[in-house]
């Protein structure tokens, strides 16, 4: 993902300056705006900047250079030409800014193209799809450099043991994000039981070990509970929390998503789940049928009959999901009872949804059933799992 492509481009054009015997604060006095382009026209590109919208002013004297999003590698970005400039671009400008801070006589334009970055990213979705894993922490061994995870599926549940490659990255997720580009650097000390991990890196034959060389870990939770009020003019929905049977307050923001369970699905999916619990459905215990608990390497999560043609490789629930109609605020209503997953904090009366789902009634029965009908004054006792509300996506 290309989310240090500015910071580190405004490093490299600082130190080109230098390396050109150029001083900042002499004679001449660069700035410099990065953003994406909002627009292109023979004399000038509209930049949006962090402080607004700058428009880079082109003479025949400026200087493109386009640069690989793959390797990222600024000292050998190659000629480019404005043509090759469209709107969605990244780019960084330096020059004159004018006193009114609204143009800026352009010297240098340095760009990675919009198709560019979807290439790029399209090509480590798919990577991370193929070799990359899923799970919960249960123990980490700082001794042995070792997280022990969870994986469940709606096949069983999978021990494995992950360690960390030699110059392995760590990142953590920010609060109330699950982008891959909004993930802070992190180190293993900050890696706890109960976060979810999401690894790259290779997996044993047995599918009991792996070796990862990114590690993306985040502590997140799971809410679900019956709505009592919905404000739309502020996003915001109050709940009463099936567990707790206390009011929760659930914050929409613009990166939440919403989304729907068409129901016959998630009857499906909570038959599933309620088969593996009791063991029925014929399913594999883990450790028997193919390694890694009946499922090929790579394949965890899928439900029976996935294949790979559908959506993102592997064809599993969170495809299904994705496919999954979006709705909005104002298409719920008070009664309905909805599921969400937010980061988890020490605030337990208001929540930021980063996923929420509708029509997760089915799940929430499933698990009153497997808890004996136990529902303590209308919640639910116990735990609950509601399918893609895990967290966190691969990149």
């Amino acid at each position: 993902m290309l989310h240090n492509f500015t910071f580190s481009l405004l490093i490299f054009l600082f130190s080109a300056a230098l390396a050109a015997g150029q001083t900042p604060g002499t004679a001449v006095k660069l700035s410099y705006i990065a953003g994406d382009v909002v627009s292109v026209a023979d004399k000038g590109i509209v930049v949006n900047g962090k402080t607004g919208s700058v428009e880079a002013v082109i003479t025949d004297k400026t200087v493109f250079k386009r640069v690989s999003a793959e390797s990222q590698n600024f000292a050998t970005a190659a000629a480019g030409i404005l043509t090759d400039i469209s709107v969605g671009d990244k780019l960084t400008v330096s020059g004159i800014l004018a006193a009114d801070g609204k143009s800026l006589q352009a010297r240098s334009v340095y760009f990675i193209t919009k198709a560019d970055i979807t290439a790029k990213n399209e090509k480590e979705s798919e990577d991370w799809q193929k070799r990359g894993i899923k799970g919960r922490v249960t123990a980490v061994n700082p001794q042995t450099n070792q997280i022990s995870l969870e994986i469940s599926a709606l096949t069983g549940t999978t021990k494995v043991t992950l360690t960390p490659k030699e110059n392995a990255k760590f990142r953590r997720y920010a609060p109330d994000s699950i982008r891959f580009d909004e993930a802070l650097d992190s180190t293993l000390a900050e890696v706890k039981a109960g976060d979810m991990v999401r690894a790259l890196g290779d997996k044993s034959i047995d599918g009991l070990s792996f070796s990862a060389e990114q590690i993306l870990a985040g502590a997140f939770q799971t809410v679900a509970g019956t709505i009592k009020s919905i404000d739309v003019a502020k996003n915001e929905i109050l709940i009463k929390n099936l567990q707790t049977n206390k009011d929760v307050t659930i914050v929409i923001g613009d990166a939440s998503v919403l989304k729907r369970f068409p129901a016959e699905q998630a009857e499906m999916l909570a038959r599933m789940q309620a088969m593996q619990a009791l063991g029925a459905g014929g399913a594999r215990p883990i450790g028997q049928g193919r390694p890694g608990g009946g499922r090929p390497p790579g394949q965890e999560g899928q439900t029976p009959g996935a294949g790979r043609g559908g959506g993102r490789a592997g064809g599993g629930i969170d495809d299904m999901l994705e496919r999954s109609p979006e709705i909005k605020t104002a298409d719920l209503k008070v009664g309905d009872v909805i599921a969400l997953s937010s980061t988890r904090t020490s605030d337990t009366e208001r929540f930021k949804a980063i996923k929420l789902y509708a029509g997760v009634e089915p799940f929430l029965r499933s698990a009153q059933s497997g808890n004996g009908g136990r529902r303590g004054q209308g919640g639910v006792e116990g735990g609950f799992s509601i399918p893609g509300l895990d967290g966190i996506d691969f990149p």
